[in-house]
């Protein structure tokens, strides 16, 4: 009986210590759940009030999450959204951006930036969105789904092509003088021209109205010695051989210069043209011949501008304005550097060499100096907003600050450079031959 007792209380004993346990797991339980549901919520209020755009998709592209700043940007309510695919959405944005950059990140299980996505806003304005594409992974990398965080770039995007255009017109300001030269030469030839064909049709009038005298006389068999003689004094006197062999030539010449107005003008206008919004198709080896036309004045007193082309180069996609932008920098930064490398023999010339080629997948453009070069101490800082060497007033440091966007950024290509103390500095512009999937085309 005692043994039983004993027995029993020892089970009794391990039983309320059970109970105990269950009930102290039961409340640490709840403990956990209500906490887990706390944070939970705090994520989600965390979430909701980021000042980004945060759209997050399932494995199969359906939309799970819609935060607030998505909201107001997109102008839809992400009740109206969740759980939909992300093609069903009804946003008015450029769809083929938008999935290439979502199949893009899966196939190649990274991250995935896009830029300049148009979309229509619900009121009906037109603005942009730059937004990255990110996998989100499980067990053995797995996919699960994929968060698009992002912002509305439109302001941005203005004030970038505020400045590009500011700049742009500062250098078209400071090109000025030297553009007013080039069109004046033949602007003063075809005038000279002009007035050496008014004396000469004046001079020709006289003597087609003598020799219609001498005809008139000749048909009424009136004709004199003494007209004959005139008439042929007259066509001695005002050289007829002479007219008849510098009339075509003046000719020639003149219009040889309202065509080279009329090329200076032609690159002006494309050059100031504020540019597209999206990427186009590209002959790049006429654009730089056309900035070579603006930004002569620059170098023709300094040095000798020689090209070589790849002519076989297809039609590059890129921002024209912007591209010719660039190259403008490039002469006008290569002139100057040779101006100042032969600053005590002013008589001596440089060379600036451009030369176009085709590489792998890229274009490449390379704008090569015989100026100073670049010291090693100073290299790292050439791309740079607002670092210049120039004397104060004779540059801004903005030219190669914003080729450097320009190329890398806005075309996804490259810019680097070669230089050599003393010898001469090259810069080369690669270009992608073809659009990516993120590239405006």
């Amino acid at each position: 009986m005692e043994t039983i007792q004993n027995l029993l209380s020892d089970y009794t004993a391990k039983l309320a210590s059970t109970t105990e346990k269950l009930e102290r797991n039961t409340r640490e339980n709840k403990m956990t759940a209500m906490h887990t549901g706390e944070v939970q919520q705090e994520i989600e209020q965390l979430i909701s009030s980021l000042p980004t755009i945060i759209i997050g998709l399932s494995r199969d592209n359906n939309i799970v999450l819609w935060n607030a700043k998505a909201e107001d940007v997109l102008g839809t309510g992400a009740e109206a959204v969740m759980g939909l695919h992300i093609s069903q959405c009804g946003i008015d944005w450029d769809w083929d951006k938008i999935l290439d950059g979502i199949i893009h990140s899966r196939y190649h299980n990274s991250s995935t930036r896009v830029d300049d996505i148009q979309f229509l806003r619900p009121d009906g304005e037109e603005r942009y969105l730059g937004l990255t594409v990110n996998p989100l992974n499980g067990d053995d990398n797995n996919i699960l789904g994929l968060t698009i965080i992002g912002e509305d770039i439109t302001d941005r995007k203005k004030m970038e092509s505020q400045l590009q255009q500011s700049h742009k017109m500062e250098a078209i300001g400071q090109l000025a003088a030297g553009i007013a030269h080039e069109i004046n030469t033949p602007v003063q030839f075809v005038g000279d021209n002009t007035r050496f064909f008014q004396e000469a049709f004046d001079d020709l009038i006289q003597i087609i109205k003598k020799q219609q005298e001498a005809l008139a006389a000749a048909k009424s068999n009136s004709l004199t010695e003494e007209l004959i003689q005139n008439t042929e004094e007259l066509i001695e006197e005002m050289d007829l051989e002479y007219l008849e062999e510098e009339i075509p030539v003046a000719i020639e010449h003149s219009l040889k210069g309202v065509e080279r107005i009329a090329k200076i003008v032609q690159a002006m206008k494309i050059f100031a043209h504020p540019g597209m919004v999206a990427k186009e198709p590209v002959d790049i080896n006429k654009e730089i011949e056309k900035t070579i036309t603006i930004t002569r004045h620059e170098w023709k007193y300094v040095a000798d501008l020689k090209t070589d082309f790849e002519e076989s180069l297809p039609p590059i996609p890129c921002f024209r304005a912007e591209f010719n932008q660039v190259i403008l920098n490039m002469i006008v930064n290569a002139a100057h550097a040779i101006a100042e490398a032969n600053r005590d023999n002013p008589s001596q010339r440089g060379t600036i060499h451009i030369r176009t080629i085709c590489e792998g997948n890229q274009a490449k453009i390379c704008i090569g100096d015989t100026g100073a070069g670049i010291p090693v101490e100073i290299q790292h800082k050439i791309f740079d907003l607002f670092f210049t060497t120039k004397e104060p007033g004779k540059g801004t440091g903005q030219g190669l600050a914003i080729s450097h966007s320009v190329i890398v950024e806005k075309h996804n290509g490259t810019l680097t450079l070669e230089t050599r103390e003393g010898k001469g500095t090259t810069f080369t512009i690669g270009l992608p031959m073809e659009a990516g999937p993120a590239d405006n085309e």
